[in-house]
């Protein structure tokens, strides 16, 4: 039985503060179950608890079959030299992964020094290699890499990682564990860096496999159509949600209203017998037949009070993000004949004030440098023109949060900016929920407080042009509705590049940059989705794909 139980769990980073405590929950054998919770609350170190790799500061994990921890960050870092066999060896079946392991010490040993004794360990290990079946998983390996890189393995298998993108080295590894003995699944943020023909693949493998999975994501999209339950990480506690994302803000709006109410009839009967135990005592001050009666009054609101309140609901992190905006001329963008070098062909395209753009397309097809070009980057190489409206004003989003103006500053100093004194500076934050960060630098913070920063920094230059490069990659699931929220009241036109189809609900327009180079708008989100990824799943004719080809 591949089961998760977590009971009384407790974590503090080594010397610091507790990061969540007293976290139950239970995930059935073969449930897929999602983890979710705010930026910071310990997502991604709870399942490197499950996983062994953290030890708990109180409570017990136990989960009882073979497990395997697929971390948010692959490829990066320390690992940027690992290669691709290694890393497919890595997330191989137990017994491949260690022979795998020794074949490749061996053969390393055998290369720098040649001997008799290198030659029989070598030897040793083709014959242990054989015998746990490592050829067979390299024949999967083959085709693992075919779909993934287009290339067999023997072409990509001393490539290091760090020169594929980070879809890629997704696909590799999910594709590795979905295929390994492992009987439960740990994935932080397996989605991440997926394009959405990735997601739905992503999406469907889920659904195909029979594994114990617990997933942290931050794509509602993926939490609707692949995760059930859903576990919402509190700090202090854990809700279990038993249905899927589609149901789960009606669910954790009704359980917190439900634990308000609860505290308020403690408190209403506590005053209560607080009241009566009060009177009886008066009444024994004059009459001592009423003592006893006062005596016992006393005591049951004693033992009421002792027993203590109903937990309260969970402190909401209200992220209050204000996008005003401000009045343009009604064309906000004119492109004619526009061509991104090497990546698009020539188009026009016409945006009106208001407008809500989603630019699509898979990985590589210059969405990004579309969007860094309109916010000015001259960097990027072109022809045909663009313009901006009348009184336009654009600002850009950062994908990668790699802001020039934000290098080595703090948030408060970044305030500055904007002529903002401390205390308006603080209380601006504090609506970001940024205000704990206020005096560190901007390198140190998360990737969720520094996508926050940049919205606010957009917010208080008082553009009217948003020019959106993936925002909700790192939002938190609350952040990101927060986003949502001001840009249903901005005043002024949104182009946004986004994986996230979720997030694509609330635009109208969708301009479509292929594989092929060519430009279309798709008339509504399910045949722009359909065109993205040949999905019958999303309705589709071809009359509402439109081609944008300049002239």
């Amino acid at each position: 039985m591949a089961v998760i139980n977590v009971s009384g769990a407790a974590y503090a980073h080594p010397g610091g503060s507790i990061l969540f405590e007293d976290v139950t929950f239970r995930v059935r054998s073969g449930q897929h179950a999602a983890l979710v919770g705010a930026n910071g609350v310990g997502k991604s170190t709870l399942l490197r608890c499950i996983g062994g790799e953290y030890p708990l500061l109180a409570g017990s994990i136990n989960a009882d079959a073979v497990t395997a921890l697929m971390p948010q960050s692959i490829g990066t870092g320390t690992d940027a030299d690992t290669t691709v066999r290694e890393l497919l060896v890595r997330f191989a079946p137990t017994q491949v992964r260690d022979a795998g392991q020794a074949l490749a010490a061996t053969e390393a040993a055998n290369t720098t020094v040649a001997s008799d004794e290198t030659g029989m360990a070598l030897a040793s290990a083709v014959i242990a290699w054989s015998e746990v079946g490592g050829y067979d998983q390299e024949s999967r390996w083959d085709a693992c890499c075919q779909r993934v890189l287009h290339k067999p393995l023997a072409e990509v298998a001393d490539r290091p990682v760090s020169r594929l993108s980070g879809g890629e080295r997704k696909r590799l590894v999910l594709e590795s564990l979905l295929a390994s003995d492992a009987e439960i699944l740990l994935l932080d943020e397996p989605d991440n860096f997926l394009d959405i023909p990735g997601k739905r693949w992503l999406e469907r493998r889920l659904a195909q496999t029979t594994k114990t999975i617990l997933l942290v994501s931050h794509d509602r999209e993926l939490l609707a159509a692949a995760a059930s339950p859903v576990i919402t990480i509190e700090g202090t506690g854990a809700w279990t949600h038993p249905g899927s994302w589609a149901t789960y803000d009606t669910a954790r709006t009704a359980r917190n209203d439900a634990l308000g109410d609860a505290v308020d009839r403690w408190k209403d009967e506590e005053r209560r017998l607080f009241r009566y135990y009060k009177l009886l005592k008066q009444r024994a001050s004059v009459n001592d037949g009423n003592a006893a009666k006062a005596n016992a009054a006393e005591s049951r609101w004693e033992r009421f009070v002792a027993i203590g309140p109903p937990p309260p609901p969970p402190k909401a992190r209200n992220v209050r993000m204000k996008l005003d905006g401000a009045d343009s001329g009604k064309i906000a963008l004119r492109c004619e004949g526009l061509e991104l070098a090497g990546l698009t062909d020539p188009f026009d395209l016409e945006v009106h004030l208001g407008d809500r753009v989603a630019i699509l397309g898979p990985n590589g097809t210059g969405k990004s440098h579309l969007l860094r070009l309109l916010g000015g980057d001259d960097r990027v190489e072109h022809e045909g023109s663009f313009r901006l409206g009348a009184r336009v004003r654009a600002g850009l989003f950062h994908q990668t949060d790699d802001v020039p103006l934000f290098a080595g500053r703090t948030p408060l100093a970044i305030m500055g900016d904007h002529d903002l004194a401390e205390q308006p500076a603080l209380a601006a934050l504090g609506r970001y929920g940024l205000a704990d960060c206020a005096r560190r630098e901007v390198e140190t913070m998360s990737g969720g407080q520094r996508a926050r920063l940049q919205v606010l920094h957009l917010e208080l230059s008082g553009v009217n042009l948003l020019l959106l490069d993936e925002p909700t990659d790192n939002l938190d699931l609350a952040s990101a509705e927060a986003l949502e929220a001001a840009l249903d009241d901005f005043v002024g036109t949104v182009l946004a590049v986004t994986h996230d189809r979720w997030f694509l609900r609330g635009f109208d327009r969708f301009v479509i940059l292929d594989a092929d180079c060519s430009v279309a708008e798709a008339l509504d989100r399910e045949a722009a989705l359909h065109v993205i990824t040949n999905d019958p799943a999303y309705a589709f004719s071809p009359a509402k794909l439109v081609p944008l080809g300049a002239g």
